[in-house]
């Protein structure tokens, strides 16, 4: 089965893994983000058999999200697999943070996710089932202080995928969610040598497992990836 899936907000680190691993499993991916560089260029040199198209996307706008499905729908046919990843921070407290911050983390990891489901999942109902992967965070498990706008969206985010799980598990429809404890090595990753820092490809490897299941009754709903000491008590 060729999968049709959407990575909402891609960019160097583990979107860019994502995007590669799909397509090498023959998925036809679209790319959202708000820069069309990259995801452009990206599109273009994802590995055979699998077909990219960027959509340039604000995930912060709901009109432009749905265009964007649409575009997805028009060129790739119903989406079946969706991973909210985008993500938006102020790495500031309740004292520190401005209201306009504060609203622009739940913009993208709170209302953008949302808006970006209802897309996915009303397509997923049509043709019989499909996938939703949230990608979480310490943060939305387990508060670490000083980061009270994304700390409040990935929690909000959290609670938003555990409740659609809830309610379209029996459609066939199966919604994770990843909790990220620890740094992804990226571009800029200050330490790459130290050991607890988490390798994006091998982290695709678990996102492309909760794909490609088959039987929806046995597969988990909260998926921790951790690498070394953590911030782990709450597994």
């Amino acid at each position: 089965m060729t999968h049709t899936a959407v990575i909402a907000g891609v960019g160097p680190g583990l979107g860019e893994s994502l995007a590669r691993k799909f397509a090498a499993e023959g998925c036809q991916v679209a790319l959202f983000a708000r820069s069309a560089g990259y995801i452009e260029e990206l599109a273009e040199k994802l590995p055979a058999p699998g077909e990219g198209l960027a959509v340039q996307t604000d995930l912060t706008d709901i009109e432009q999200i749905r265009k964007g499905f649409t575009a997805v729908r028009e060129a790739f046919g119903a989406v079946d697999v969706l991973v909210n990843h985008a993500s938006a921070a102020s790495w500031k407290g309740l004292m520190d943070v401005s209201v306009e911050e504060f609203e622009q983390s739940w913009a993208v990891n709170g209302r953008g996710a949302f808006v970006c489901s209802r897309e996915a999942v009303s397509d997923m109902l049509q043709t019989g089932g499909g996938t939703v992967i949230f990608t979480g965070a310490t943060s939305s498990v387990r508060s670490l202080g000083g980061a009270i706008g994304f700390t409040a969206a990935k929690f909000a985010a959290r609670g938003m995928a555990m409740d659609i799980a809830q309610e379209f598990g029996s459609e066939g429809i199966h919604v994770s969610h990843v909790v990220i404890d620890g740094q992804i090595d990226t571009p800029g990753v200050p330490d790459k040598e130290d050991e607890t820092i988490l390798d994006p490809n091998e982290m695709a490897e678990t996102y492309w497992h909760l794909i490609k299941q088959d039987d929806v009754s046995t597969q988990p709903f909260e998926v921790h990836i951790t690498n070394g000491p953590q911030n782990s008590e709450f597994i």
